[in-house]
């Protein structure tokens, strides 16, 4: 499955309100934003309470989950904003290949 294949089928899974006075994505913004938390929630907790440098095979799968609800908002958020999630996707990898090119994959800024 492609980006796009994914953002179709996952779109069909939305049913969040959406405002006729605002033209603002507020829904999936704000679900992205908690889904990533509960990623770095599930490391947080797997550095806390496990000796092991390792993960487990379980482990892997279930943060390997919440990557999947992440992607679901973003392609909530991508549909919201009129892109396909794989034009995002090469416009992501152009603005790396950019950066690499010009010697600034480290550092800060947006525009680098």
């Amino acid at each position: 499955m492609n980006f796009n294949e994914y953002q179709k089928e996952a779109v069909s899974f939305a049913f969040y309100p959406k405002s006729s006075e605002w033209d603002l994505p507020f829904y999936p913004a704000l679900g992205l934003a908690g889904e990533a938390g509960e990623v770095v929630e599930k490391i947080k907790k797997l550095m806390r309470d496990t000796d092991a440098k390792i993960l487990t095979a379980d482990q892997r799968h279930e943060i390997a989950k919440e990557i999947g609800d992440v992607l679901w908002y973003c392609a909530n958020l991508a549909e919201d904003l009129n892109y396909d999630l794989g034009a995002i996707a090469i416009m992501n990898i152009d603005k790396l290949r950019g950066r690499r090119e010009r010697d600034t994959l480290k550092g800060s800024g947006d525009n680098r």
